[in-house]
């Protein structure tokens, strides 16, 4: 890591475009938070990060905080599902990083998800890591997989013309 606010922190599942502005921006200390408990999701993310020679950096979503801290984290980049004119839903772990963002007077940008969630994920999923049990029977589980990211905590959303249509996503 080079030096104070050079990291950029990434939630959330991205395409190609992302990839190309993250190029153009020439970002170097890349921050991945792990997105429990969709971690597939987060390990397709990163080979397409080291596929296109990105080296990531992989930490715990509870990790932010102190990033932030340490005045390490240069901007944000927050994927979203849908948008309206008072914020975006996006993937969970947004609000706090928009929250952070805003009290450490750090970017936070929102561009177009590579995919489409569904609002909860199974219970049973945040129970488990890697198919090992860690949480002792009889406890349950609450895995919302999106979230509102009111707009007071984004500095620019982002938007891209569909390849396939000429839509705006």
């Amino acid at each position: 890591m080079s030096t104070k606010r050079s990291i950029t922190l990434l939630r959330g599942v991205f395409n190609d475009a992302f990839f190309d502005l993250l190029k153009e921006e020439k970002a170097k200390d890349i921050f991945v938070l792990e997105g429990r408990p969709r971690t597939d999701a987060t390990n397709a993310f990163l080979k397409e990060l080291v596929k296109r020679k990105f080296t990531p950096t992989l930490i715990a979503d509870n990790m932010a905080g102190f990033l932030f801290y340490k005045d390490l984290v240069k901007e944000v980049w927050v994927s979203y599902q849908s948008l309206d004119k008072n914020g975006a839903f996006c993937d969970i772990g947004a609000l706090i990083l928009g929250v952070l963002g805003k009290a450490h007077k750090v970017p936070v940008y929102a561009f177009p998800s590579a995919e489409k969630l569904k609002a909860m994920g199974n219970p049973k999923e945040i129970l488990k890591f890697n198919g090992k049990q860690i949480a002792p029977k009889g406890i349950r589980g609450h895995v919302p997989l999106v979230e509102y990211l009111p707009k007071k905590y984004i500095t620019d959303v982002y938007t891209f013309e569909c390849e396939c249509c000429s839509c705006e996503k």
